[in-house]
């Protein structure tokens, strides 16, 4: 199918006074259309979903055309469709190529222009998948998202993975627009200490895609030093130091470098550095890159830098280091969280340990309430009773044989802490609201101490067995609980079973449609990219000259803006790391409430 048109209060931190909420000016946000999709929900209909965007009214309606085999338009619903985002079609001839659109409607009236539209192929398969064919190649592990045509609908960028790294950007309909490679010195893959321009090993990735510089086309920034050829096929080099890196800008268009400027590293006699980027507006404004990097000494200790740069459409300029090594903030949790946690419309900067303002100085240090290194945690609207955002995260080899916590991420104040009885490493930890009978999400973690109900601290499943894997949340069937993706298969767990046998149901399972995890056990990528609210999984065949786009064939009536034009949300789509969701700044699960519209304003043509 292609795509032709088109996420026990028990001690204290060191805490910086909470500043006064000031709501920023409207941030600039992609304008995107309408995403529509359609796929086969059984032998006889089509689901087809499109999106509400962020500064729609609520109430506004829609209106769903088809043409079969290019004949003329039909209507397809009598009254203006005013619920959730999509419909089942089971009018169609699926035995003939069906192509859907969309128009919105005011007052009763139909609004110009038409949404872009989507062509469901004659005979598709019964399955809730997009695929889209790419150039064969070596393995995959990431995909980006971002619209590099300017045409409000994402485009694609992978990773390829052989002797030498490299980086292609595809259209929605398969069309290669670009090829990156990142040269010699992405040959050292190791997952602790990579080249100078490795990419996407261990928990470092050193790309993300976002329109940088607010013109509605996005780019790709990337960790490059001499070397890598850049899309126009010039090549990178800048004097003999193969070590030295800079942060460079690529055209989303056609992969060539627009801007790059030295990466400040004081610890360059211990080697290059590793990072991993994502994208916030750190100062409510603009879109910052913001990159947590690190080397490590022959001790096995770790130098860490945390920094910001902007680009203006012409230049790269660093904003701000932060050095964390000493400034005793401790370590990394494996993935870096960009998120406004105190809703005055900035940004904030997290490590598992730690939080930043916008300007790149300490808002909060959790080593002070005993917060050791973890490989997972999570920021979200956890409690929808409390004011701001919650933090959870698990811990690795604490001494004091802490498990597990959870906090006000507004200032880092541990609300409850869960320990075990020895030292040990708990991996993976997870939130969402999978329970309907319990306020607020649910927290639970790889061999910890059993599903909770994090706001109330009451536990839920004490038997880790029968608790759900802690891997990733997903947005899918359409109820406001959440499923979730573990390790290639769509499960719901259903606290009201009578056995631990079907406590959790499965949805589907990827390797029965031929598509594998990538990232083993990772998809490529997982969030809102086309379609309604609900969420997509980007993964691949195992000869990787297919990306396999998992879209669900659920009707519902749950309406929300798409996740995209939230925030939160959508830094979290710029960031890989230990690959984890990404969270709305508000809460969805049982009695959720209708969220506002976002303080946005959108960019480009």
């Amino acid at each position: 199918m292609k795509l032709l048109l088109f996420v026990v209060a028990v001690a204290t931190s060191s805490v910086a006074a909470i500043p006064a909420r000031r709501q920023s000016s409207p941030r600039p946000m992609e304008n995107l259309g309408r995403g529509v999709v359609a796929v086969r929900a059984n032998k006889t209909a089509a689901l087809v979903s499109w999106r509400l965007l962020g500064l729609d009214d609520n109430s506004l309606g829609f209106n769903i055309y088809r043409s079969t085999n290019s004949a003329g338009a039909m209507r397809l619903n009598s009254d203006v469709l005013t619920k959730g985002t999509n419909y089942l079609d089971s009018g169609a001839d699926l035995s003939k190529s069906n192509r859907y659109w969309v128009r919105s409607v005011i007052d009763g009236k139909e609004q110009s222009p038409a949404s872009g539209s989507f062509t469901l192929p004659a005979d598709n398969a019964v399955e809730p998948i997009v695929r889209i064919p790419i150039n064969a190649g070596d393995r995959i592990k990431y995909v980006w998202v971002g619209d590099l045509d300017g045409d409000g609908e994402y485009d694609f960028v992978i990773d390829r993975h052989g002797t030498q790294q490299g980086l292609e950007a595809y259209r929605r309909d398969g069309k290669r627009l670009w090829k990156v490679s990142m040269g010699p010195n992405s040959e050292n893959q190791n997952n602790i200490e990579p080249g100078s321009s490795g990419i996407d090993v261990g928990h470092w990735d050193g790309v993300t895609v976002y329109d940088l510089d607010s013109d509605g086309i996005a780019e790709v920034a990337v960790r490059i030093s001499n070397g890598v050829v850049f899309g126009d096929g010039k090549t990178f080099t800048e004097g003999k130091n193969n070590d030295k890196q800079f942060i460079a800008v690529l055209d989303g268009k056609t992969g060539a470098l627009r801007a790059a400027t030295k990466i400040k590293n004081e610890y360059i006699k211990d080697g290059p550095f590793a990072a991993r980027l994502g994208v916030g507006y750190l100062d409510g404004e603009r879109p910052h890159i913001v990159g947590f990097m690190k080397n490590r000494m022959d001790n096995n200790t770790f130098n860490r830098n945390l920094a910001a740069w902007i680009f203006d459409g012409v230049k790269v300029s660093e904003e701000w280091v932060y050095d964390d090594r000493n400034a005793g903030s401790g370590s990394d949790g494996h993935n870096t969280r960009i998120v406004d946690v105190d809703g005055d419309g900035k940004d904030e900067v997290g490590e598992i340990m730690f939080m930043l303002n916008g300007d790149g100085k300490l808002r909060y240090d959790m080593t002070t309430s005993g917060i050791g290194h973890g490989d997972r945690w999570q920021i979200a609207k956890i409690d929808p009773s409390r004011p701001g955002l919650q933090g959870y995260g698990v811990q690795q080899n604490n001494p004091s044989k802490l498990w597990e916590y959870y906090y006000d991420a507004r200032d880092g104040k541990v609300l409850w802490k869960h320990y075990g009885d020895q030292v040990t490493d708990i991996g993976r930890g997870m939130v969402g609201d999978i329970d309907p009978d319990h306020p607020g999400m649910e927290s639970w973690s790889a061999g910890g101490n059993g599903l909770y109900n994090a706001p109330s601290d009451t536990l839920l499943e004490q038997d880790t067995k029968l608790s759900p894997w802690a891997h990733l949340g997903l947005w899918w069937d359409g109820d406001d609980t959440m499923e979730l993706y573990n390790d290639g298969k769509i499960e719901k767990w259903d606290p009201s079973a009578p056995t631990a046998s079907n406590k959790l149901p499965r949805i589907l399972q990827i390797a029965n449609y031929g598509a594998i995890n990538p990232g083993d056990p990772n998809p490529g990528f997982l969030g809102d990219i086309f379609g309604d609210w609900r969420e997509e999984v980007i993964v691949t065949n195992a000869a990787y000259d297919e990306l396999i786009i998992f879209t669900t064939d659920r009707l519902t009536e749950r309406r929300l803006y798409t996740l995209a034009h939230n925030p939160n949300y959508r830094n979290g789509m710029t960031m890989k790391g230990y690959l984890q969701n990404a969270h709305t700044d508000y809460f969805i699960g049982k009695g959720m409430k209708t969220p506002t519209k976002p303080n946005i304003r959108y960019v480009g043509t």
